[in-house]
């Protein structure tokens, strides 16, 4: 996106950010701050024990404790009706990699947020206990005792899949829940039997988990009165799939729950799934009937954040004579953890594992194993950087194989910009890229050609100094759904009410940079509203580098609904097919005193205007909802990368915006 060189405060300009004054000044509100009349606290008994079958809970002691008021285990929250948590795992469609698969379908593992019958890693919740203080409620956790029996664990995905592996699920005997492939397996065949060289490569990338400023916290509300529950929590994923999991686990309509999160304390993707504390807080605040809260602490966190990586991969390179790439070739198995919570990883890393590079032929195969650890989900590019590890290293083993400059072994396969587009392949399409010209900018920052001379003056000095060079892609899609709603208030300011989360992108001061680019109204009448589900009805949350580039086409893709119809107003002038700052400000304003009028004047009741008053009374809402399948472009698009979205040309069929028009029709 190109920076603006007409709009006072629009893209690209440098502004002082909205948020920064809150934040540093120690008006934030995270999770923790918050505190509810009559709140309670909850605690968690967890498993010592990677694997093990529960024989029984004795909650006696705990309820004797000072200050207990509930301990809650598996068989209660089965039957009271509640669901598992739905995780829902299974393959992504275009425009992601296509895959195949082998054998079996997708294996489901039942993710119960306080298992029945077995623990199966260490740290998995098995007894939840409320008290009325935290102190009590961690004392009421030291006093509940369970029978555990041990049984045979397995913790590495290579030694799950191994015959005599002890199988973790019925469903699953060899404990693979996934098995696809990718790619031309006989042409890829054919290339590497003719090559004069190959490489090989066997590694183990291992598993991470995130540290968040702030560890997960979660306050849970049930209204009896009405059968609302309302879960305050950090969600990188967004609060509407919060909502709607929420009330599949609880078997509720989505109507009963609302998701709020306010400030989150970091992401880095583990808070985008669905957590079993999230259903269980919300079950735990209906059965005392009152507010419920849970902190985690940072032990805690370690134990039971969804964790990443953890992918084992033997791949091979093929070259000519020359040290041209003819052919890649691999095995990647991920470890799902316990409960195959997500494939996402799994899959998005497949389809780059040609990387920046000219191959003619590739064939990868994909599995997912079951072991007694924390499962894995999307975690910081989610899949990408292993499998660029991947190639780069191959490429490396080349360089020495061959006895070339591995940055010289690099361009010469590099993908040029004249071949862009460009199908990777395994069926990725690259929209654009430069990427030769990035590496010789990484390199002479990096002044590689002057390396062996500070080697050699390193070598003397007793110090071993190295050098290398990687080429990184990534593929920005995620969940494709946004929703943007722009309302004028009578007061002059502008809402802008967006699905997506900041857990810490700024949110507040580049999305209201895009409207005062896009509508030319005042950047500090700009009020960003979102993370509440009493405001937000659709949006996927901030992840896979979609926020800015789901926004930009919410606004300007779908015709900026609410320019393309003030354009329409009488107030409007403009150049063809570009509203200035100016007249979109002026007509902008010129609907400020009709929002000030239908909020305090009284409709009369005919057929027909009670509706229009309460969509019309005190705001005037433009909203569109659209769900727009964006290109699994490896880079950000073209359209956002090279130049700005384009503005809407004035609709010549009408001098009143459609709805408008309505409501003028609907009270006179």
């Amino acid at each position: 996106m190109s920076v603006s060189s007409e709009v006072a405060n629009g893209i690209g300009q440098p502004v002082q950010r909205k948020e920064d004054l809150r934040l540093l000044t120690g008006r934030g509100s995270y999770g923790d701050d918050l505190v509810l009349p009559r709140m309670a606290h909850a605690g968690f008994v967890r498993s010592p024990y990677p694997h093990a079958r529960i024989r029984s809970v004795d909650k006696g002691s705990a309820l004797t404790a000072s200050g207990a008021l509930a301990v809650f285990v598996g068989a209660d929250y089965v039957a009271d009706g509640l669901g598992p948590i739905p995780h829902n795992a299974g393959l992504m469609g275009p425009p992601d990699l296509a895959v195949c698969l082998r054998g079996a379908g997708v294996i489901a593992t039942p993710h119960w947020p306080l298992p029945v019958e077995k623990a199966r890693f260490v740290g998995e919740a098995i007894a939840m206990v409320v008290g009325e203080t935290i102190a009590a409620a961690r004392d009421m956790a030291e006093r509940v005792h369970i029978d555990y029996e041990p049984l045979p664990a397995v913790v590495r995905a290579s030694d799950a899949t191994r015959p005599g592996a002890p199988p973790l699920w019925d469903k699953a005997p060899d404990n693979l829940c996934i098995d696809v492939e990718a790619g031309d397996p006989a042409a890829t065949m054919a290339a590497f039997a003719g090559a004069a060289h190959v490489v090989r490569l066997n590694t183990w990338v291992q598993r991470v988990t995130g540290a968040p400023l702030e560890p997960r916290t979660i306050i849970a509300e049930y209204d009896a009165s009405s059968g609302q529950y309302t879960l305050h929590s950090g969600t990188g994923h967004g609060v509407v799939k919060a909502r709607h999991d929420l009330a599949q686990a609880l078997g509720v309509l989505e109507e009963q729950v609302r998701v709020v999160c306010k400030e989150m304390g970091g992401n880095f993707g583990t808070r985008n799934f669905f957590y079993p504390e999230w259903a269980l807080l919300a079950w735990a605040a209906r059965r005392i009937g009152r507010p419920v809260k849970w902190t985690c602490d940072r032990s805690e966190s370690f134990l039971s954040d969804y964790q990443g990586r953890d992918l084992t991969v033997e791949a091979e390179l093929a070259l000519d004579t020359d040290g041209n790439f003819l052919a890649v070739r691999g095995s990647n198995l991920s470890n799902l953890g316990a409960y195959a919570a997500a494939f996402v990883s799994l899959q998005k890393g497949m389809g780059l594992l040609s990387g920046v590079y000219h191959i003619p032929a590739a064939y990868v195969r994909g599995r997912g194993a079951v072991t007694n650890t924390v499962p894995t989900t999307p975690y910081r590019s989610a899949g990408r950087p292993e499998v660029i590890f991947v190639i780069e290293r191959l490429i490396d083993l080349a360089a020495d194989r061959l006895g070339i400059d591995p940055a010289a072994l690099r361009r010469r396969n590099i993908i040029p910009p004249a071949a862009q587009p460009y199908t990777n392949p395994l069926g990725l399409t690259y929209d654009s890229g430069r990427y030769e010209e990035a590496m010789e900018r990484a390199l002479a920052l990096a002044d590689w050609v002057g390396f062996p001379a500070r080697r050699a003056a390193a070598r003397r000095r007793g110090r071993w100094r190295g050098i290398g060079v990687a080429n990184y892609i990534e593929v920005t899609t995620g969940s494709p759904r946004e929703r943007a709603e722009i309302t004028v208030l009578p007061e002059g300011s502008i809402a802008l009410v967006m699905g997506t989360m900041s857990s810490g992108q700024g949110h507040e001061t580049s999305f209201a940079q895009l409207v005062t680019e896009w509508l030319g109204v005042p950047f500090d009448s700009i009020l960003y509203v979102a993370h509440d589900t009493a405001r937000v009805q659709a949006g996927g949350g901030s992840h896979s580098g979609r926020s800015m580039k789901s926004l930009q086409r919410s606004l300007a893709r779908q015709r900026m609904t609410s320019s393309t119809r003030v354009a329409r107003s009488p107030a409007f002038s403009s150049r063809p097919g570009k509203p200035t700052s100016s007249s979109c400000e002026a007509a902008i304003g010129s609907l400020v005193p009709i929002a000030r009028s239908t909020s305090s004047r009284s409709l009369p009741p005919r057929s027909g205007v009670q509706t229009c008053q309460r969509n019309c009374e005190g705001r005037l809402p433009v909203s569109r909802t659209r769900s727009c399948r964006l290109r699994a472009s490896p880079t950000a698009p073209r359209s956002a990368r090279s130049r700005s979205m384009p503005r809407p040309a004035p609709s010549k069929s009408s001098a009143l915006p459609r709805w408008m028009m309505s409501v003028a029709q609907s009270i006179r």
